[in-house]
C-alpha cells in the first residue's frame, strides 16, 4: 500500500525545509518569499525501525529492506484559496492525493522570513488552512449531492456527504463521522477535513527542547497528543553538514534532540499506514 504525506501550511512557514530535513535532500527550495514552491516536491523516505535489524540477524537475512513513505511539498495555501486565491484550487487538488496531512505552523519570530499575516498566531494560521479546507470540501459536496449528480452517489456516501453538510453549515464537528463510518467509506468521500493529521510547530533554536510562548498557546488550543516541537531549520542544517561536522557540531545533544522529533514524526506516520492497512 502506497502511503503518502503532505505537508501543508501558509506560505514562508517551513515546509520545503522540512521537507528537506524529513528526506535528507535539498530537492524543495526554500526561500524567503511566498509561493516558492508551485509544483509539488516528492520524497520517498525509509522509515527507520529498529525492529528490522533484530529480525533481520536471528533469520540471516542479507539484505533488509525498510517501509517506505512518500513526503509531499505542498505550495502554501492563504486565505481565500478555496476561492482561488494564491494557488487556491491547485492546492487544494494536492491534498485530495495524499492520506494523511502534515500541518506545518509557524512558532517562530523573524525579521528575515517574511509573514503573510502582520503577526505570528499559529492558533490563527492553522484556522485558516483548516476554513479552506472544510469551505472547499462544502463545495464538493454540494455539486455531488445536486440533483443531476446525486444519482452517481450510493447510499453509503450520501449518509457521509450529508453529514458532513450539516457539520459544515452548523459550525459541527467533523470528525463525529470517524465514529459512524469505516476508513475505507471515509477515505472514498475524498473530503479534504477528514485526513488524519499531525500538527508540527516551527520553532526557533532557543525553543526546540520547552517550546515558546506560542507553542503554549497552540497546544492549549489543540492539544498534545498530535503535536509536535520541531525546528525545520536546524535539522536540514544537519543535513548539509559533512559526517565528521556532525560529530564534532558544537550544539550536538540540540541536534540529538532533533532527530529524536524527526524520528518520531516518521514512526509516527508509520503507525498511522499500518492502521489504515490494518482496517482497509
Amino acid at each position: 500500500m502506497s502511503f503518502k504525506c503532505g505537508i501543508v501550511g501558509l506560505p514562508n512557514v517551513g515546509k520545503s525545509t522540512l521537507f528537506n530535513a524529513l528526506t535528507n535532500s535539498s530537492k524543495a527550495q526554500a526561500a524567503n518569499f511566498p509561493f516558492c514552491t508551485i509544483d509539488p516536491n516528492v520524497g520517498v523516505v525509509p522509515v527507520p525501525d529498529e525492529r528490522l535489524s533484530k529480525l533481520s540477524k536471528i533469520s540471516n537475512s542479507k539484505k533488509v529492506i525498510n517501509t517506505t513513505i512518500s513526503f509531499v511539498d505542498i505550495a502554501g495555501l492563504v486565505k481565500g484559496a478555496s476561492k482561488g486565491e494564491g494557488l487556491g484550487n491547485k492546492f487544494l487538488s494536492h491534498i485530495r492525493e495524499v492520506d494523511a496531512v502534515i500541518h506545518m505552523i509557524r512558532c517562530f519570530d523573524s525579521d528575515d522570513i517574511q509573514n503573510v499575516n502582520p503577526d505570528v498566531n499559529p492558533v490563527r494560521d492553522l484556522e485558516i488552512i483548516e476554513t479552506e479546507m472544510m469551505l472547499a470540501d462544502l463545495e464538493s459536496i454540494q455539486k455531488r449531492l445536486e440533483k443531476n449528480n446525486k444519482k452517481n452517489v450510493d447510499e453509503e456516501q450520501l449518509k457521509i456527504l450529508e453529514i458532513a453538510l450539516d457539520c459544515i453549515n452548523n459550525d459541527k464537528d467533523i470528525s463525529v463521522l470517524k465514529t459512524q463510518f469505516d476508513t475505507k467509506q471515509l477515505n472514498q468521500s475524498g473530503l479534504l477535513s477528514i485526513k488524519p493529521k499531525i500538527y508540527v510547530c516551527n520553532v526557533d533554536e532557543q525553543s526546540v527542547q520547552n517550546g515558546n510562548k506560542y507553542t503554549n498557546d497552540f497546544i492549549e488550543k489543540f492539544g498534545k497528543e498530535n503535536t509536535l516541537i520541531v525546528s525545520a531549520d536546524i535539522e536540514n542544517q544537519i543535513n548539509e553538514l559533512a559526517a565528521e561536522e556532525k560529530e564534532n557540531y558544537k550544539i550536538v545533544q540540540l541536534l540529538r534532540q532533533q532527530a529524536k522529533y524527526i524520528l518520531i514524526l516518521k514512526k509516527a506516520l508509520y503507525e498511522l499506514k499500518l492502521f489504515l492497512m490494518k482496517i482497509l
